[in-house]
């Protein structure tokens, strides 16, 4: 029976999170690749968790588990209505407004009703355990570990098994058919409810199961409000912190596509590893670990420290592990006898839901950076219960206050003292300054308000810290991300980043205004394209993908007309205002901005209308890959006029695009070169010239007769392998591995 029933919650759990990544990446397409589709499919799901959850309590509380069953059999027959799971057709986001709500109610359509079922396997199946009189029945919450590692593999395994060798349509009637043996798996638990003997003794079903009781009150007694209430803090904590630590790696360190599946993993894992019935990592020991492993995190954050990468990404989901020990580990400690098991469940799922749209609806919202990652680190320190901490109250509790208070104050002088000096000198000092501050928190670690308020102070201080990027000037939130407008430390260029990827930068010098910088200089790759096809025919209409600063526009020649094709409203206000960039209004061709998905929008152009089309998504480190499949390049050759000429740009700094278009290219019968430029002088560095990976593909090797053999061009490589296509990619063939060759974007 245990394994019957141990069996249906793992499968219930790998089908769950086997349709999150598959139906996201159903949808990225339309949504332009970015990384927060994820977050808000997060929050969707959690959601729908918690509806399940609710639907698990309330009809074993009104019905009773025997008839509650036999309710459940039906519901567990309404999915098959709706499978398999696919994008319904006519589904189109919009371009101008948020797309949230229309992604959210895309989603409750599509994987709403097959998901909101599977979503109560795990309450339900451990409250029909505890009526059939098994001798695990007194304790099952065992069986959320086991949940939790189904979860868990199907997420590691999605990336490396699935998307690797099943196209879509497969993977969706893959998961049909796991649907089917999850109901005949359902049936067969039922059949052992049913089985049992009609009562269970008393004490069995209000026997003290958690290690810890909270608020005095026995386990087997109903759980009071503030019981509840820290049920509900212990779970938003590590469910906010997932998804912050996801914003910011892929913000502010590396945008590397599946990044997201690190911290989720990690989320689960320590599911599994609280609820396992023999917890291999003792309590007391995490406890004791957190102010340590919040040491270098707060350094990182205060010092917003990037590299190198190998020291500063393992830091955030070691500091997301351990706090989600702690914090489920005191879920798991104060976990009420099974009488309670599903309203358990169900505030834990409160905590969840509140944690994800926090994070991924309301931050966005009201932050313009990753702030909500640094509130919830703070809110999780205070929350650390140490049962040896001195007593609040009287001069400990102004202590608890004025010593943070003062310690943020200080922090603020002591950055300001620095940054008042030489720039290269302030670098080199504001890593001892934070430094030194960390360390004065540690001190307040037995304290968890103190050290709380503590590492709130040092964040908060770190504000004022202008950073290697220069002052910043103004920055934008929106669901594509968070771009900033920045003065770099010499005062003579404005920097467009997106995170850590600069997206185009613009001289302050009058004479140097119309001058394309960064991975558009005149003498990289794409300068030479523009000196080889500059006023020809080819020239004379062109489609940008990737609006950027706009300032490839200035490649462009009087009478030309140019037209960019760009997804976030925010980068088009960003690159009209002429308090920063001046690229759109002073370039000479006459241009126009297209917001929305670049493929949706191209279709609508008439077929062999541009002479030369730039594809420039693939500078940031979250490229929307549904631009390079084989249905993306019929697209752009529809719209390519002959002897049109196709340039990507590739520069990235963690994945290798080149066989991928080489493969493109053979399997349409086209000619690619590719140049790339790693490496550039010092002295155009200053000049603001950044290193560069561009291919061009043309019909025929003719086409290509105006860069007159230039040796720098070289045919662009092809692999064996499949060609990319709208139903298959296989993204961690692209990364750059250690080992392999890499560039620094």
């Amino acid at each position: 029976m245990l394994l019957l029933y141990g069996a249906t919650i793992f499968l219930s759990a790998t089908l769950l999170f086997l349709v999150q990544p598959m139906f996201a990446r159903m949808v990225l397409p339309l949504l332009g690749g970015a990384p927060a589709v994820w977050n808000t499919a997060m929050v969707f799901y959690q959601a729908v968790l918690l509806a399940g959850y609710a639907y698990a309590h309330l009809t074993t509380a009104r019905l009773g588990v025997r008839r509650q069953v036999a309710l459940h059999l039906g519901v567990l027959l309404l999915p098959l209505l709706v499978l398999p799971i696919a994008v319904p057709r006519g589904w189109t986001p919009p371009s101008h407004d948020n797309p949230i709500p229309w992604l959210l109610a895309l989603m409750l359509v599509a994987v709403g009703l097959p998901f909101f079922v599977i979503s109560t396997s795990t309450p339900l199946l451990q409250k029909w355990l505890t009526v059939t009189g098994h001798r695990a029945a007194v304790d099952p919450y065992f069986l959320y570990a086991a949940s939790n590692l189904g979860s868990m593999l199907a997420l590691l395994s999605y990336p490396v098994l699935v998307e690797p060798y099943l196209r879509l349509p497969d993977q969706s009637r893959l998961w049909a058919a796991g649907y089917l043996l999850l109901v005949a798996l359902a049936i067969g638990c039922a059949a052992c409810v049913w089985r049992a003997p009609a009562a269970v003794p008393a004490p069995l079903a209000t026997a003290p199961v958690g290690a810890a009781v909270a608020d005095g009150n026995p386990s087997g007694s109903r759980p009071t409000a503030g019981r509840r209430l820290r049920w509900v803090l212990l779970a938003f904590v590590p469910s906010s912190l997932m998804l912050g630590v996801t914003t910011y790696l892929s913000t502010d360190i590396a945008a590397i596509p599946l990044l997201w599946v690190i911290p989720l993993a990690i989320y689960l894992l320590t599911f599994i590893l609280v609820f396992a019935r023999r917890p291999p990592i003792p309590h007391w020991l995490v406890v004791e670990a957190l102010p340590i492993v919040m040491l270098p995190l707060v350094l990182v954050l205060a010092s917003r420290a990037t590299g190198p990468l190998a020291l500063v990404l393992p830091v955030h989901p070691l500091a997301l592990f351990v706090i989600g020990m702690v914090c489920h580990g005191e879920l798991a400690r104060d976990r009420p006898s099974t009488h309670h098991l599903t309203e358990f469940y169900l505030w834990m799922s409160v905590g969840g839901v509140l944690g994800g749209v926090f994070t991924a609806l309301l931050a966005p919202v009201v932050f313009t950076t990753v702030l909500e990652y640094q509130l919830t680190l703070v809110l999780a320190c205070l929350l650390v219960r140490r049962p040896e901490a001195p007593a609040a109250g009287g001069r400990a509790a102004v202590l608890d206050i004025g010593l943070p208070l003062a310690l943020g104050v200080g922090a603020i002088a002591l950055i300001g003292l620095v940054q008042a000096g030489d720039p290269e000198r302030a670098q080199a000092h504001i890593g001892l300054v934070f430094g030194l501050l960390v360390l004065v928190a540690f001190a307040f670690a037995r304290r968890p308000i103190r050290f709380g308020l503590a590492v709130g102070a040092i964040l908060l201080a770190a504000t004022f810290y202008r950073g290697e990027e220069g002052r910043l000037l103004y920055a934008e939130r929106s669901f594509f991300g968070i771009n900033r407008v920045t003065l770099d430390d010499s005062a003579r260029y404005h920097l467009l980043m997106h995170g850590t990827t600069l997206h185009g930068m613009q001289s302050l010098d009058p004479a140097r205004r119309l001058e394309p910088l960064a991975y558009f200089y005149a003498t990289g790759p794409l300068g030479q394209v523009f000196r080889a096809f500059g006023g020809t025919p080819a020239t004379q209409s062109v489609a940008v993908v990737g609006l950027g600063t706009g300032s490839i526009g200035c490649h462009g020649r009087a009478g030309e007309s140019w037209t960019f094709y760009e997804i976030d409203p925010a980068v088009e206000r960003i690159a009209r205002d002429p308090r920063y960039f001046t690229f759109l209004r002073d370039c000479p061709p006459a241009s126009r901005v297209v917001l929305g998905d670049a493929r949706l929008s191209l279709a609508g152009a008439p077929a062999g209308q541009y002479g030369l089309i730039i594809l420039d998504a693939y500078s940031s480190d979250a490229p929307p890959l549904h631009l390079i499949t084989r249905e993306a390049l019929r697209l752009y050759l529809d719209k390519l006029a002959a002897g049109g000429i196709l340039v990507f740009n590739i520069s990235n700094r963690h994945m290798d695009f080149e066989p991928v278009l080489g493969n493109l290219a053979r399997d349409a019968g086209l000619t690619a070169l590719v140049q790339d430029e790693p490496l550039i002088s010092e002295a155009e560095y200053e000049r603001g010239k950044r290193p560069s990976e561009w291919v061009v593909m043309a019909r025929r090797p003719s086409d290509f007769a105006r860069l007159g053999g230039d040796a720098r061009w070289r045919a662009a490589r092809a692999v064996s392998g499949t060609v990319w296509t709208d139903n298959f990619t296989a993204l961690l063939q692209t990364f750059r591995w250690p080992g392999r060759l890499a560039r620094a974007n």
